[in-house]
């Protein structure tokens, strides 16, 4: 089984690695293992999330207090709930087949979309 490692500079995750689980059988040993290889700040990360919230991505953030990586703000009116998942000021509309809806930051509000089913192009609705 892969065991994933986050390097973090300045509270940012700027890459991950895989390290042979003989050289990591715990985090401590894991972070220590990449610090000699590589030098910096490490941290265990998990594909399906079950620690941190969720698998770190090159340009998640990590947030110490909360022990979780935090993916990039989509928008500055979205705020961060104790899930450290962003959540829009509206709540988004339920979608309906072929219908999607994309956040407008300048209005403040859910924008319907429709899929074209011929192109797979995603356009205004009507």
């Amino acid at each position: 089984m892969e065991t994933l490692f986050a390097e973090i500079k300045d509270g940012i995750v700027v890459r991950v690695i895989v390290v042979d689980p003989k050289n990591a059988p715990d985090e401590a040993a894991g972070i220590a293992f990449c610090q000699r290889l590589l030098g910096g700040e490490w941290k265990q990360t998990y594909p399906d999330g079950h620690k941190r919230k969720r698998y770190a991505g090159i340009g998640y953030s990590f947030n110490e207090q909360r022990d979780a990586f935090i993916p990039p703000k989509p928008y500055n009116s979205w705020v961060l709930d104790d899930d450290c998942n962003w959540i829009a000021p509206k709540t988004k509309p339920v979608s309906q087949e072929g219908k999607l809806h994309s956040w407008d930051e300048d209005t403040q509000e859910w924008i319907k979309k429709e899929v074209d089913l011929i192109t797979g192009e995603i356009v205004d609705a009507k």
